[in-house]
């Protein structure tokens, strides 16, 4: 028998061999996402490679399943029919993570903590051509704040929404990236919804409307006037389209989410922007990309309140979003903020904040006001005078480093039971906070806690060198 002839292959189009040097560049994104995330407060999931494709057909439509790697076993002549019959598998290898982070949390809906905070990093597979800053294969980093406690009201849904924004900002900040190299640009679709319909626009065309407002920036007059034309719009309608994108949409939610999260992160740039709808039905309220000038979107995500309910769970609201590996890594190259040699492996051998540092409570409610704040505060940490000049991966940009910090979402003030939480979170400290300017600290290890008030700015520097000497 002669033997096989000799083959070569290639690597699939879309997708990417990682040798060592391309592993440590993927790993130090992974780490940036991992370490913001942690110190944020979120908890790590992951869930299976492929789903049941219908998952996905739910929440986008059986039109999604063209978008997609298909999968089937092949061992079953019934199943191997279907598809030929049907074009649509059992299985699809997951494009995204939200179905399946919306499955898991109705699953167990009535057993979780209100809210969960869950973040992912996961690899994911879409079927289409790939160009710059798209591929077939990716890395994706996804963060969600799924369920409020109670009847959430627009504040609460606010917040949350501020809580990812703030997040967003900080993880670009952390790889170095400013407000002058990209803006985070938000929108409210529900408000956008009602400028639509005050147009005279029916529901069945307000979603072609939302693609013409996406598309608005990258199409000519004459090119908007006939895509109006298409879907239907008369020229006064039109001119009503026209005004929605020359009117900054900056009330309401989207006040309320810019006003908190510059007021977090000051240095960040965050900006109403109407065209921002994003491509996704599901979203109800919130919308939100961070966009380099020359990319497209590094990152967004925005508000889906509907989708777990309809995947069988209870009314939930929910907000999250994600950033890709592919566009964050062109632009790190082009910025020159992608870290090599020596400074790659000083990079790559950062502690990964796992455990809390600090746990933050009010004994009061005059002292609540000031639990965001404070958090926002030992997360960032403190930069050191000469961080300019400084690496983005050198940790000696910080006076006082960043630390892991979370709260409590309970409207309690029993300090026993809120130290109780401390220690069920495994927090190294409890931060109590005790008036509008002062705190006390609480070693959780040594049942050690200071008998004399701690000022809230001195906070980040006890805990970070975890010595309470000077105030016991």
């Amino acid at each position: 028998m002669p033997s096989p002839k000799p083959q070569s292959f290639k690597a699939p189009t879309g997708t990417r061999d990682l040798y060592p040097e391309e592993q440590l560049r993927q790993r130090y994104i992974t780490d940036v996402w991992r370490r913001v995330s942690l110190r944020h407060g979120f908890d790590e999931i992951d869930g299976p490679t492929f789903e049941h494709s219908g998952l996905y057909a739910v929440k986008s439509g059986d039109g999604i399943l063209g978008e997609l790697f298909q999968a089937f076993s092949g061992k079953s002549p019934d199943e191997i029919a279907a598809v030929r019959d049907t074009g649509r598998a059992p299985f699809a290898l997951r494009p995204e993570f939200t179905p399946t982070l919306a499955r898991m949390y109705a699953a167990r809906a009535n057993q979780l903590p209100k809210p969960v905070r869950w973040f992912s990093v996961c690899n994911y597979f879409r079927a289409e051509r790939p160009q710059r800053g798209r591929l077939r294969e990716f890395l994706q980093w996804n963060a969600d704040v799924i369920g409020l406690s109670g009847d959430a009201s627009p504040a609460q849904k606010a917040e949350a929404d501020a809580e990812l924004v703030v997040m967003l900002a900080e993880s670009l900040a952390e790889f170095g990236l400013s407000a002058s190299d990209l803006a985070i640009r938000v929108n409210d679709r529900e408000t956008v919804g009602e400028r639509i319909e005050a147009l005279g626009i029916g529901v069945d065309r307000a979603e072609d409307v939302l693609r013409l407002l996406d598309a608005w920036a990258k199409m000519d007059p004459g090119a908007r006037k006939a895509r109006a034309r298409e879907i239907g719009l008369s020229d006064d309608q039109l001119a009503g389209v026209a005004s929605i994108m020359e009117d900054a949409i900056d009330s309401g939610p989207t006040r309320a989410l810019i006003d908190l999260a510059t007021g977090l992160v000051p240095e960040a740039t965050v900006r109403a922007d109407p065209s921002i709808v994003r491509g996704l039905a599901y979203y109800t309220g919130t919308v939100f990309e961070a966009i380099a000038e020359g990319e497209r979107a590094v990152a967004g995500g925005g508000r889906y309140d509907n989708l777990i309910e309809l995947l069988g769970g209870p009314p939930t609201p929910a907000c999250g979003f994600a950033m890709g590996d592919v566009v964050l890594g062109n632009l790190l190259d082009d910025k020159g903020l992608m870290p090599s040699g020596q400074d790659m492996l000083e990079a790559l051998s950062k502690p990964m904040p796992v455990r809390p540092d600090a746990f933050v409570i009010a004994s009061n409610d005059e002292a609540a006001a000031q639990v965001v704040p404070l958090v926002a505060q030992l997360r960032r940490g403190t930069l050191a005078d000469d961080a300019p000049e400084r690496k983005p991966w050198d940790d000696a940009r910080f006076a006082v480093p960043p630390l892991h910090a979370r709260r409590s979402s309970k409207a309690t003030r029993n300090v026993g039971k809120l130290l109780k939480e401390a220690s069920q979170h495994y927090a190294r400290f409890a931060v109590i906070i005790e008036s509008p300017d002062s705190a006390s600290i609480k070693d959780l290890d040594a049942n050690a806690q200071t008998s004399s008030p701690v000022p809230l700015a001195e906070v980040a520097g006890a805990v970070s060198r975890r010595d309470l000497s000077a105030y016991l």
